[in-house]
């Protein structure tokens, strides 16, 4: 049979990894945020690609050495002499490359995509995109992906689910609010514009609690400057949670001085004395910052005047659970009102 093949690059791949021997062997073991120049007579081939959209990209591996057929798994040489075809080796007669990634940067008028995680060397030809196609209906599973360098499934799982539980219970909506878990020096944060009700992928970053220095896919919270002040001021902290909560704003306009809850209640005394109310200040701020930072020496719950509700803990759950008790009473507070009114 008498074929006539023919590969038109798409592409390049612009990465950091710029010999081979840095390339790590797949993807899922560090490999990089890498960036995927797509050729202007092809941009109009990425319409309907979307932001932390899964995805397959097929690469020529251009520097593999194609007249090899044996290798040993992962170049180790106390593994066995397999052929190439049983081998997700480069070296190989048609060097194509697959490298399952999330993008979590897109201008498709430009022709940009940034991908993570991507292991291919810069400068690497691009010759195909497809997407994952998802079994089933809704959004499927897509949490097989590492969600950032040094951020593992558990602990993104951990602020994951504090997001989704956030989120149920009405103490975030849309896209605000922010979360974080200390992780040695350093902590993992909820990234700029991400839907903390449904994380993904791509929705987290890794931030130096000394430096600030970020690393990984995604721009961290505006806030993450409130967040490394808590835990430069309290060694207990291991989570923090910044929330929206509805009725304990609604009760900050109406009482704008004094204690927010206070309610003939038992445990309302109990919770309300864990809460400090701070001066309004500008979100994003370092003023705000040293603000939070200074009460969260003293105290586990800091209500940010026209702002919201900063929580941390010593693990996620204490954090969310102190964050749902003070709107509860919040919100009776709010129906008390409502009811007295009436009366």
């Amino acid at each position: 049979m008498d074929l006539t093949l023919a590969l038109t690059p798409i592409g390049l791949v612009r990465s950091a990894l710029k010999r081979l021997e840095d390339c790590p062997k797949q993807g899922l073991e560090n490999g990089p945020t890498a960036r995927i120049e797509v050729n202007a007579a092809f941009r109009e081939a990425l319409d309907g690609l979307a932001l932390g959209a899964e995805i397959l990209v097929f690469t020529w591996m251009h520097l593999a050495e194609r007249d090899r057929l044996t290798a040993r798994a992962r170049g180790n040489p106390d593994n066995p002499l397999q052929g190439v075809f049983a081998l997700r080796s480069p070296h190989r007669p048609n060097p194509i490359g697959l490298h399952q990634v999330r993008i979590v940067g897109l201008d498709a008028k430009r022709g940009v995509l940034d991908v993570f995680p991507l292991e291919a060397v810069d400068g690497t030809p691009v010759v195909d995109i497809k997407p994952v196609l998802v079994r089933g209906r809704g959004e499927g599973t897509p949490y097989g992906l590492p969600w950032g360098p040094r951020i593992s499934a558990r602990e993104a799982g951990l602020i994951r689910e504090a997001g989704s539980r956030s989120w149920q219970r009405g103490l975030m909506a849309g896209l605000n609010g922010n979360i974080s878990l200390r992780q040695g020096d350093s902590m993992i944060i909820t990234v700029s514009g991400s839907a903390k009700g449904r994380l993904r992928p791509g929705d987290l970053a890794l931030v130096n609690l000394a430096s600030g220095a970020a690393t990984g896919p995604g721009q961290p919270s505006t806030e993450a400057a409130l967040h490394r002040a808590v835990y430069a001021a309290q060694s207990k902290a291991q989570a923090v949670l910044h929330v929206h909560p509805p009725h304990l704003l609604a009760l900050s306009l109406a009482k704008p001085q004094g204690d927010l809850v206070t309610l003939p209640l038992f445990e309302a005394d109990v919770w309300s004395r864990k809460m400090i109310r701070l001066a309004p200040l500008q979100p994003g701020c370092e003023a705000l910052a040293k603000q939070v930072g200074r009460a969260a020496m003293a105290y586990p719950a800091l209500f940010m005047e026209r702002h919201g509700l900063v929580c941390w803990g010593r693990d996620m759950d204490e954090a969310l659970a102190l964050a749902e008790e003070l709107e509860s009473l919040a919100r009776i507070d709010v129906l008390h009102r409502s009811m007295a009114g009436k009366s």
